[in-house]
């Protein structure tokens, strides 16, 4: 699976790249909304990873994404063993800290943000939250979409309501692997840069409590959740973290590791990224 080895720093500036490459690209172009896709970039912990595995769309959506980043300190520690003759960061991109930096970055900019999901309670912290952290930043429209699968029309509607906000970054927080297969499509349909962060609606608006720094950075975040939500996560992260050690296990032993990490040949802050994977594929505008 192909993964950015990006720093927090490196991958803030990254998506803002994309996201005025994708407006430079279609200013000028009338017809831009109807004909161009957009960037899909994708959080990627041991979950993440391990459902992949069994789930081939899923897959297929991280493979063929325009930005994979690892929010797993697992997944980092994975990438270094599996890629040892390669100097890589050792610290994961957090999705919340990739949404506070992007939007910090983005002040006084004519950027503007659309926030996809969660509950409209959430949506209403979320958004005030980051007015009053931000007030200089351009959050053009929110949605909290119903917990259901969208009709047809619906989708559509959504679609247009995004365009008509003229977004040029879309953060949805929707949970795995419903966000990830969302933000893939949304980038089919619009121009946009659409960021799936999984839970950093809820920890940014105050709604659920993060873990304590000392257990995200020893690879802890995991065992804190599911003390706080033993009855809807269990399963996830019982079953997703053994699928994933035994997967790492695999490739380091037997299947070995099957592509070296090239340098992100870009402009710019885009320079610092690594892919890591048998499917890394980074495009020179990157």
């Amino acid at each position: 699976m192909p993964i950015t080895a990006h720093t927090r720093d490196s991958a803030a500036l990254h998506v803002l790249h994309l996201a005025h490459l994708n407006r430079e690209a279609r200013r000028g172009r009338t017809d831009a909304f109807a004909t161009m896709r957009g960037s899909d970039v994708h959080l990627c912990n041991a979950y993440t990873l391990a459902l992949a595995d069994r789930d081939t769309e899923l897959q297929s959506v991280l493979r063929s994404a325009s930005l994979n980043l690892p929010d797993g300190q697992s997944v980092v520690w994975a990438s270094r063993l599996l890629h040892r003759s390669t100097a890589l960061p050792g610290t994961r991109v957090y999705g919340p800290d990739l949404l506070l930096d992007v939007f910090a970055l983005s002040q006084n900019t004519d950027l503007r943000h659309y926030l996809l999901g969660s509950t409209p309670d959430v949506l209403d912290a979320l958004h005030r939250e980051l007015r009053r952290r931000y007030p200089r930043t351009r959050i053009t429209g929110t949605c909290s979409p119903p917990f259901r699968p969208l009709s047809a029309q619906e989708l559509r509607q959504q679609a247009e309501d995004i365009r008509a906000a003229g977004a040029d970054i879309v953060w949805v927080g929707l949970g795995t692997p419903k966000q990830d297969r969302w933000a893939a499509d949304l980038c089919a349909e619009l121009p946009v840069v659409a960021v799936a962060v999984g839970a950093a609606f809820d920890f940014i608006a105050g709604t659920k409590r993060q873990a304590p720094t000392w257990m995200q950075h020893n690879g802890l975040e995991w065992l804190f959740r599911l003390g706080c939500e033993p009855r809807r996560l269990w399963r996830r992260y019982v079953f997703g973290n053994a699928r994933f050690l035994w997967g790492v296990t695999w490739q380091a032993t037997v299947g070995g590791s099957t592509a070296s990490p090239r340098t992100v040949h870009g402009k710019g802050p885009c320079d610092a990224g690594h892919p890591t994977g048998p499917s890394a594929r980074v495009p020179e505008a990157r």
